[in-house]
């Protein structure tokens, strides 16, 4: 039998003693083994068979497919070689050797062991489902073959991982336990040791500025009392990069044009847990522009891209500026379908007058289109109800304004929580893209229900369904029932806002009432009525509406002598009236009336998103007028203002302003008691009792004005990202209150006369902290509030009534 190479021992050998490796190169040479007379293999022969010898769990036929050689082939030292070439090159043998038994080749192999477990412990920085998924996609894992260089790469990455988060005590240990079956067990055990500590950071060459202004806005920083929550002091390599770019743009966006760093060097103490920081600068002169040209293909008029540069000649140069310039240009372009442009300014410095020239070098590239537009994460809705918010179109060039419009309609749906956009390049055509938006679905609905028992209203049943994506086709549907001895309201609505191709909404809606006592167990007064609407929303702008509408209320209201005074002037003086006969000495007299209000309305909204909204605005105009032939005739206006405005980073003020105001026309006395304004309550001016603000009536319950005045200044905290879609908490001052014009006399608890008209003393404030929580049942509003100027009560006047802590639940949509 002839060996012909047994390669794993001389390829070992030569790895451990690299002396010995560059001697026998050298000595190959020397022999000239490339030579045709030293290259000569052992004889050729024809292979008549073959045999694998060494196998466990690998087959011959998976040695045989990666073998070069085949039965009936001619093989020489060549063909020897390259097969074993082509066997290593699999990863699964440690050692193949080949022999000859007469006409038969031999391939003896020892197989690579297969990892029967794998574990790692003690790591904390680095997640350990991370850690195992990279280590799966580099061949560490159970059931697969192992590779001792594999292992090795492995422990070196994870400790220049945790070198990167300055965790320089970092030890990582590697185990292989041999297990029967030719299988190992690999544990890797990391001790990571404590962060190192920044203990000086020095800048060295700053002439012009304070150390302490420059480093202000530092990730990095030497410890204080706040380090152990702001966690600053803790050394990191990308940290470091990221303050090295923030020293540079202080200089740069203060002129210093030619700025530079020129060394930085981090220093580690002996026991690797406190590190010094040296950062040396050239600050360079102060320059000014001299000089802005834009040169290359502007598509657009250049007087319309110059309109985009801030800075300008004679200004102090100022990196921000001129990036931002390139930012507006390029976000032009993109509206105009070219968006892969690219503009770049470079300065050019006159080192001696100490001024710049700048150069804005434009690509406008070519112009993109957009071959298909995709919606995922998604199948509850209807594709034709996305399609129909969409600005951007297939087969149009790709406009970057148009997309962006296009994501904030989607997530301003009430059933999409968040929306994400990407442009998706073409394979094989660079002017095209698919334009994909990834879509968070959102409960759609509010569902309630309950059952409950009291002594005055005995059993009392309610429940509330309101599903703003029916059936997947994006309509609203609401519906409520409440039911009791004393009280029973019912109403459906229906919204379905595409009625038409342009966007017209339609609202329908119907409801039915039956109060028998209004206002308390004491005081006899009832309504019943029923009613109709039917509201048309057209759309003007992208952000504005006009709405226009039919209100139809029949009602019957009923009175009595124990009712309070303010309720019996209303019935005896307005609408159909009529007496009921006596009853335990109780005269009774009610009105009958039926009024068809028309309302027009006009509705401003650039806000982000329906619910939780962080930017734009929202304005709301209603006007009011009751018809000819109403048996009550009466007006209404009612404007509400909402804004967002950035403030610093994720910090945000909602400013909120809404006004009422109506009153009586014609034979009317005052306006009807459904339709008069209340204040107070946690959606309006918390930290006083729902309704409990403005006029009270002769039992010193509210009665409600026709004058309105709320406003809410909020500043809204910064919550994590999985909550900020769900949940809202802010800081609230609120100023307001409920008044009246004189249309309906009041008394205090002695019978006097009392005025409730507007007076910007009268303004009732409080301030606290809210926070709002979107659940199945609706939208959960907690509120703890302060009154500032709350008025108590005495012996004559009623007094304000104060709720510091308010729950509410609501309809968020």
């Amino acid at each position: 039998m002839t060996l012909f190479f047994k390669a794993s021992e001389l390829m070992n050998f030569l790895r451990v003693n690299t002396d010995v490796l560059r001697k026998f190169i050298l000595l190959v040479l020397c022999l000239g083994w490339l030579s045709p007379a030293m290259a000569q293999a052992p004889d050729s022969f024809v292979v008549s068979d073959m045999r694998v010898e060494g196998l466990q769990r690998i087959s011959e036929g998976t040695v045989f497919n990666y073998l070069s050689i085949n039965i009936g082939d001619t093989v020489d030292g060549v063909r020897i070689q390259e097969a074993m070439r082509s066997l290593y090159g699999q990863r699964l043998f440690d050692d193949v050797e080949m022999r000859r038994d007469e006409d038969v080749l031999i391939i003896v192999v020892r197989e690579r062991p297969s990892i029967e477990s794998f574990s790692i412990d003690g790591n904390k920085d680095i997640k350990t489902e991370d850690l195992m998924e990279s280590l799966r996609d580099v061949g560490l894992s159970r059931g697969k073959t192992f590779d001792r260089s594999v292992l090795d790469n492995v422990q070196q990455f994870l400790t220049e991982q945790y070198y990167d988060r300055g965790k320089y005590a970092v030890s990582v240990e590697t185990d292989v336990i041999e297990r029967p079956n030719n299988t190992v067990a690999i544990s890797i055990e990391v001790k990571e040791g404590d962060r190192a500590k920044i203990r000086q950071v020095n800048i060295v060459g700053n002439y012009t500025f304070e150390e302490d202004d420059i480093r202000e806005g530092f990730e990095l920083d030497t410890g204080n009392w706040l380090s152990w929550f702001r966690q600053d002091d803790r050394y990191a390599k990308e940290a470091l990069g990221g303050d090295l770019e923030t020293l540079r743009s202080y200089y740069m966006n203060r002129g210093y044009a030619d700025f530079r760093v020129e060394s930085t060097q981090v220093a580690i103490s002996a026991n690797r847990k406190d590190i010094y920081v040296t950062i040396n600068v050239h600050e360079g002169e102060k320059y000014v522009i001299s000089d802005i040209k834009l040169v290359g293909d502007m598509i657009l008029d250049e007087a319309v891209m110059r309109s985009m540069v801030i800075s300008q000649p004679g200004s102090t140069f100022n990196l921000q500026l001129l990036t931002t310039s390139s930012e507006l240009m390029s976000f032009r372009l993109g509206e105009e379908g070219y968006a892969n442009a690219e503009i770049e300014p470079v300065p050019e410095l006159d080192y001696e007058t100490k001024e710049v020239a700048v150069t804005f070098f434009i690509d406008p590239a070519s112009r993109v289109y957009v071959r298909r537009i995709n919606f995922n994460g998604v199948d509850q809705i209807d594709d034709q109800v996305l399609r129909r918010e969409m600005r951007q179109i297939e087969g149009g060039y790709l406009s970057n304004r148009l997309v962006d419009r296009s994501r904030i309609r989607l997530q301003r749906l009430p059933y999409v929580e968040a929306v994400e956009v990407e442009n998706m390049p073409v394979d094989g055509s660079p002017d095209l893209v698919d334009v994909d938006f990834d879509i968070k679905y959102r409960m759609p609905g509010q569902f309630s229900g309950g059952l409950g028992y009291s002594e005055a209203q005995k059993l009392m049943l309610n429940g509330s369904i309101v599903h703003t994506n029916f059936l997947g086709t994006g309509e609203r549907v609401g519906l409520n029932a409440n039911s009791g001895r004393f009280s029973t309201f019912y109403s459906l609505s229906h919204t379905d806002p595409f009625i038409s191709k342009n966007g017209i909404q339609r609202t329908a809606s119907i409801n039915y009432r039956d109060i028998t006592q209004f206002t308390s167990a004491s005081s006899d007064f009832s309504t019943k009525s029923y009613g109709a609407a039917l509201e048309y929303s057209i759309p003007i702008t992208e952000v504005q509406n006009l709405s226009v509408g039919l209100s139809f209320n029949s009602a019957e209201l009923l009175s009595s002598s124990r009712s309070t005074v303010q309720a019996q002037e209303w019935v005896a003086n307005n609408g159909n009236r009529f007496v009921t006969d006596s009853s335990n000495g109780v005269n009774f007299f009610g009105t009958q009336f039926d009024a068809t209000e028309l309302i027009v309305g006009w509705i401003y909204d650039s806000r982000n998103r329906a619910l939780f909204a962080t930017r734009g605005s929202r304005q709301q105009l209603y006007l009011g007028y009751t018809i000819p032939g109403s048996d009550v005739e009466f007006f209404t206006a009612r404007y509400n203002y909402t804004k967002y405005v950035p403030l610093w980073g994720p910090w945000t003020i909602r400013l909120n302003a809404e006004f009422g105001y109506g009153g009586a026309s014609g034979d009317t006395t005052a306006l009807p008691p459904y339709k008069q304004f209340f204040g107070g309550g946690p959606e309006s001016i918390r930290g006083y009792k729902e309704s409990f603000l403005g006029p009270r009536d002769s039992f010193g319950n509210p009665y409600g004005g026709n004058v309105l005045v709320a406003t809410q200044l909020e500043l809204i905290i910064p919550l994590p990202d999985k909550f900020s879609s769900q949940a809202r908490a802010s800081f609230f001052y609120d100023a307001g209150n409920v008044f009246n014009t004189g249309e309906v006399s009041f008394t205090d608890k002695l019978g006097s006369p009392v005025l409730y008209e507007p007076d910007f003393k009268d303004m009732k404030t409080s301030v606290g902290l809210a926070v709002q929580w979107l659940a199945p049942l609706g939208l959960f509003r907690f509120s703890y509030a302060l009154p500032l100027n709350h008025q108590p009560g005495n012996d004559r006047f009623y007094g304000d009534r104060v709720e510091r802590f308010q729950f509410s639940i609501g309809q968020a949509f």
